[in-house]
């Protein structure tokens, strides 16, 4: 573990310390400031050299802001001779502009992975990415996490009976995951039909529920 050092964005500082302290670490120490006209400062504060650094950094909302934050973070640990730089990014942000669902639309979901690529992350740990599909988006390896086994493990110690519990996927893209809650607790399943009205709007057009061997409600 000597080799190791870990080093906490603005985005989530607790989430790090959490990291920490688990592994019986310090926290790296790290300066990120503001110029006065508002660009991103940032100076490691220890020697790095030959490091196996992880930066925690979700790119969480302000999405825009903590994205840039990560990169110039990277960045910095490139030129300080880090000697691998995994970035973990709990919270992936433009991760559901993953496809052009119309015409004349970026790609977001990819362009964001390319930067942060391109800035020198040697690895990337993601959880519960939008799509799965988006690990092939990044020219480096991602780490892929799930929060289900967590989730799964805290809804047992409840000692609810099966009858109490409705696992819900809020839209299609949801299904695979809540079925594997469903059958985990032997809970009927309930599908949410999510129509986009708007980039800020959705509606639900129906509610589709069923049991766990998939007998229509």
């Amino acid at each position: 573990m000597n080799d190791l050092k870990i080093f906490a964005g603005p985005a989530n500082k607790p989430l790090a310390q959490d990291i920490c302290r688990y592994l019986n670490l310090p926290m790296g120490k790290l300066s990120l400031g503001r110029f006065p006209d508002g660009e991103i400062s940032c100076k490691i504060d220890e020697d790095v050299r030959g490091r196996d650094v992880f930066i925690v950094q979700p790119t969480s909302p302000p999405v825009n802001e903590h994205i840039m934050e990560l990169l110039v973070m990277i960045d910095s640990f490139k030129r300080a001779s880090s000697y691998r730089l995994t970035a973990v990014i709990p919270y992936f942000g433009y991760a559901r502009q993953d496809r052009k669902d119309s015409g004349r639309v970026p790609i977001t979901a990819k362009l964001v992975a390319n930067l942060i690529t391109r800035a020198g992350a040697d690895r990337v740990l993601a959880m519960d990415l939008h799509a799965a599909q988006i690990q092939g988006f990044f020219d480096v390896p991602v780490d892929h996490l799930y929060a289900a086994p967590v989730l799964n493990n805290y809804f047992q110690t409840l000692d609810l009976a099966p009858d109490e519990i409705v696992v819900v996927s809020a839209d299609v893209g949801g299904i695979k995951r809540a079925v594997g809650h469903a059958t985990r607790f032997g809970a009927p399943l309930a599908i949410i039909d999510k129509r986009r009205v708007s980039a800020e709007t959705t509606k639900s057009a129906n509610v589709i529920g069923a049991n766990v061997e998939g007998k229509v409600a």
